[in-house]
Parts: C-alpha cells; structure tokens; sequence
C-alpha cells in the first residue's frame, strides 16, 4: 500500500510504500517515554520504499535493552514523532508513526509487543465515555 503524511506543521513530508497486515503497537517503556502516550503505533517500511520528500528531521539515537540502536526522527520546528531508522550506514527498515500517516484510518494494528510494560486500562477503553468534540 502507498502512503504518505508528515509532521503536524507540514515542515517535513514522507512517502512510502507498507504492508497494511505489519501495524503494530509497541508498550515498551521507551515507546511510552518517546510517543508521550500510553504505547505507539507504528508500521515497518524497507528502506528503499521510504522517502523525504520535504523537511530534515532531528535525529535521536536510542539504545534499546539489548545494546542495539534506532533513530529516531520528530520534526524540528513541531516536535512531531516521525519514525524510527537504523544508525546511519546500516541497513534496515524505517518504523513509521502511524499518526504522521494520511491513511491511517486504513491502518489497523494486527500485533501488540512488549505486553508486559502496557498500561492495564490500555486493553479496553470501551467503558471510558466518549466525546465527540471538546
């Protein structure tokens, strides 16, 4: 599926080609810290299939808990949380923030990772009142 989107202020703009059935949310406590919410959602793409087409992101280099590393892009003027990459030089694919994506109505996750870190009211929100406006 061919995507594209871009961070709040339409500084930095994407595009990309994914696999609808790879949506995943992360609960790890990284992904917590990083997305300012409860889990991020994200969906992988090859790195040849992935383009900046405006903008230069900031880049943050993470470590992981197992000592390897992941960049991490957010818009420089917003602070949008674009997407993950490998350190620069390896190969790799690219975790798009499924929030930055035009489509992502389309975009349902299929998998949920490191279930062991999610917030307990994360697994139903259905009995939290909805609405529609603020």
């Amino acid at each position: 599926m061919k995507i594209d989107g871009g961070c709040h202020c339409g500084q930095i703009k994407f595009r990309a080609e994914i696999d609808p059935e790879q949506v995943e949310i992360c609960h790890c406590t990284d992904c917590q810290t990083l997305s300012g919410s409860a889990y991020r959602t994200a969906v992988p793409a090859e790195a040849n299939s992935f383009e900046l087409l405006s903008g230069k992101p900031k880049l943050y280099a993470k470590t992981a808990e197992d000592g390897s590393q992941r960049l991490q892009a957010f818009c420089r003027k917003c602070g949008s949380p674009l997407y993950s990459g490998p350190p620069e030089g390896e190969k790799g694919y690219f975790g798009i923030r499924v929030g930055t994506i035009n489509q992502r109505d389309q975009l349902v996750p299929k998998n949920q990772y490191w279930a062991r870190s999610a917030q307990p009211w994360t697994q139903d929100l259905s009995g939290i009142p909805g609405i529609e406006t603020e």
